[in-house]
């Protein structure tokens, strides 16, 4: 029962002056940190989705994503098209304040019979999220523009597991310099 887990890193950053996924947060990219996310709570492989700056990810398989500017929905689906496992965990790489056991969480949800996981911080859904393989078809499908996995996560809600993640990190994503506090 592999998990792989998922970069989405090919955005360029517009809000944030540059692509984020080049950011340093206490001396480590953003991307090596999701890399590293991923990894420590159980994921294996990793995946990255670049796009806008080419990137080497020590840790993790590169996944060029050539369709970058139409936004999340075609990292998404590049991702996912090639990934060989029973379940995903996707993360954005702007999420650098995940701890390693919301993904535990998920995987242990998972484990569990869920087919769909999302962590919760206080009752609201936040990242990451896991997606059984079963369901990546209509995931691909449905990921268009900016949204990724959202729509498919909206237009299911029964088949969402939330999984309680408070006290494991901070689900705050980083749009601007100023964020990264």
């Amino acid at each position: 029962m592999d998990v792989v887990g998922i970069v989405l890193a090919a955005g360029a950053g517009r809000r944030f002056g540059r692509p984020k996924a080049l950011v340093e947060y206490q001396g480590t990219r953003l991307v090596d940190r999701a890399v590293s996310l991923l990894a420590s709570g159980g994921c294996s492989p990793v995946l990255v989705v670049a796009g806008a700056a080419p990137l080497t990810v020590s840790g993790a398989t590169v996944v060029d994503n050539p369709a970058w500017e139409s936004g999340m929905g075609s990292s998404v689906r590049a991702a996912l098209s090639v990934a060989d496992a029973a379940a995903a965990v996707l993360v954005p790489v702007d999420t650098p304040f995940l701890g390693p056991e919301a993904v535990r969480r998920l995987i242990a949800a998972y484990r569990s019979g869920a087919s769909v996981a999302a962590a919760t911080y206080a009752g609201k859904r936040g990242h990451p999220v896991l997606i059984a393989a079963e369901h990546w078809p209509a995931v691909i499908a449905s990921a268009r523009g900016d949204v990724g996995a959202r729509a498919f996560l909206r237009a299911k809600p029964s088949l969402v597991t939330p999984v309680p993640c408070d006290g494991t990190g901070r689900p705050d994503d980083v749009d601007t310099p100023e964020a990264l506090v």
